[in-house]
């Protein structure tokens, strides 16, 4: 027996037929806000029909958000229960089971997964969960059943940080759900022993989304010295260590992260060539080119400096600084590694604001690589946003 739901519909000349085809975010401005409309609680599940009131999806609600409805499901027939969460938990661990020996990685990446605005990293038996939409958010309960009943988690924490929740008007209390999180948990990856504190650190407490750049990173910093600029954890310093480096830099502002990151480098037995330096990562590579420092392989991971549309002139900008300073640091057949997490940002336009760079730094160089985010991160064939993640690699002349 499927539930009832609330009705909401599209207003008068919007597009019914991209849903149809798969698009899975109906905006705010496309629906009719009446009284009515705005009074569904913020979570709720809703039956969505087009102008001609044809049944469309059922979708997840919410009149905060402008991205107001997700679709769940075409049609109008849907249950969410324990059970449909479980089938769901099912499916994306047997992909991310073929990826790796080890069950470490993103197990969920939201839409691209069945599960709008849900994210859920996997550290063995301990489990993250980000309900970054309303409808998730209500039922964070029942998911984390649902990891307990198909991998028998130890531990669940709910990640509540993140600009996204705010975009949904939820909280930002993050917490255990079950189990203990006492201590941060070994993460091993390309060789390199990681540390991810799940309740203090970024994000779930490790990003596995770079686990491939720091790959293809690591083999380029092979026998060289290493600058890993917005180092976080370590994740391509260490990752080059472990693949043959001579040494490592991790620079960083936050000093719980390179702590995390030293004590993944003792963990990795790499420590007596790692160094960590807190500071502004741009104010840290001015006063290195001063000093005349360079290295074979130099990589800029920041945060994103384009995370909406209206900062994408600005963090453009930053974009072509970070290029411009790091270049200076890059010994002659060395190679630089720029990377972007930036929504707003596709890659053509990331591409051109490091190209520019390089050119106002009096380098020049080819581009020996591009890269994404790993594949445990699928894409949403519809949702360019889902893309997010971007890497270029170049080696300089």
């Amino acid at each position: 027996m499927t539930d009832t739901f609330p009705i909401i519909r599209m207003r008068p000349k919007t597009t019914a037929q991209r849903v149809r085809f798969g698009f899975p975010w109906i905006y705010l401005d496309e629906l009719v806000m009446d009284r009515r409309s705005k009074n569904v609680a913020p979570g709720t599940l809703v039956q969505v029909q087009d102008e001609h009131r044809t049944d469309l999806a059922i979708c997840a609600y919410n009149p905060d958000s402008k991205i107001t409805a997700r679709v769940l499901a075409l049609g109008n027939e849907l249950t969410i229960d324990q059970a449909w969460f479980e089938d769901r938990l099912r499916h994306a661990a047997e992909h991310r089971e073929r990826l790796f020996d080890t069950p470490f990685y993103r197990l969920i990446h939201a839409e691209a997964d069945g599960l709008p605005g849900v994210i859920i990293d996997r550290f063995g038996d301990s489990f993250v969960i980000q309900p970054n939409a309303a409808w998730a958010d209500v039922r964070v309960d029942m998911i984390a059943d649902a990891l307990r009943a198909v991998f028998d988690a130890k531990t669940i924490v709910k990640n509540a940080s993140g600009r996204a929740r705010g975009l949904e008007g939820l909280d930002d209390e993050t917490k255990v759900l079950f189990g203990e999180a006492s201590a941060p948990i070994e993460t091993k990856m390309n060789d390199a022993t990681y540390l991810a504190d799940l309740m203090g650190g970024q994000k779930t407490g490790l990003f596995f989304d770079q686990r491939a750049n720091h790959a293809m990173a690591a083999r380029l910093g092979k026998g060289g010295d290493v600058l890993d600029v917005f180092s976080h954890v370590g994740g391509f310093s260490l990752a080059a260590l472990a693949n043959g480096a001579i040494s490592a830099v991790a620079v960083d502002a936050s000093q719980p992260a390179l702590d995390l990151a030293t004590g993944g480098a003792k963990a990795s037995g790499v420590d007596g060539k790692f160094e960590t330096i807190k500071g502004d990562a741009f104010d840290t590579m001015a006063k290195m080119a001063e000093d005349g420092k360079v290295f074979d392989l130099v990589v800029c991971d920041p945060p994103a400096f384009a995370p909406s549309k209206p900062a994408l002139e600005k963090g453009l900008r930053a974009y072509e600084r970070a290029a411009r300073m790091a270049c200076a640091l890059v010994k002659p057949g060395g190679y630089l590694v720029l990377c972007s997490c930036s929504h707003a940002a596709g890659m053509d336009k990331f591409r051109q604001a490091s190209l520019r760079g390089m050119g106002k730094a009096g380098r020049s160089g080819q581009i020996v690589h591009t890269g994404a985010a790993s594949p445990d991160h699928p894409v949403h064939p519809h949702l360019a946003e889902s893309s997010y993640l971007k890497s270029i690699f170049l080696r300089l002349a």
